[in-house]
């Protein structure tokens, strides 16, 4: 039996539970050939993410991180999403937690007037894919990407929602 979890901005003090979340589903689970040298954000949340008007987002159960999403403010009312990861056994329907960091980072969105969101993942990651098109994001070609769309490297595939003002 699981217990209840709630969905909160993250700082700087969760550090290593994110890394502990994030770089084992990378590298171990999906050997997708990402470190943590690859990924300066992790080191810090707070600069990356939040002062530029971003958020970075925890699903913790007690004292423990079992999923996270991150948006980083691009400017033009627009978005990238990054770091979408639930831990494997907090995965699935009966808890939704993906959909819940989700639905919490659309609802930062409109808030914020940002209505246009982007995201980059990899060929291999069949059920993010899958999530994100159940969501309504569409698949776009990278040459249609915003220039002011912050690629990652390892990115293959991409992908697009519209926000409409409420």
């Amino acid at each position: 039996m699981h217990h209840a979890f709630d969905i909160r901005p993250l700082n700087n003090g969760y550090t290593a539970r994110i890394i502990d979340l994030i770089l084992p589903i990378q590298q171990v689970e999906h050997s997708i050939p990402v470190t943590l040298a690859d990924q300066p954000d992790l080191l810090d949340i707070e600069g990356f993410y939040q002062q530029g008007g971003g958020q970075f987002w925890g699903a913790v159960q007690g004292e423990q991180l079992i999923g996270s999403i991150a948006l980083i403010a691009i400017g033009h009312q627009a978005g990238a999403i990054r770091k979408m990861f639930v831990k494997k056994e907090f995965r699935g329907k009966e808890l939704s937690i993906a959909q819940q960091l989700l639905d919490r980072l659309i609802a930062y969105c409109r808030e914020q007037g940002i209505h246009d969101l982007f995201l980059g993942t990899v060929e291999v990651l069949k059920a993010a894919q899958r999530f994100y098109e159940r969501n309504g994001f569409h698949r776009i070609e990278k040459a249609d990407l915003p220039d002011y769309f912050p690629r990652m490297p390892a990115d293959t595939l991409f992908f697009h929602l519209h926000i409409p003002a409420a």
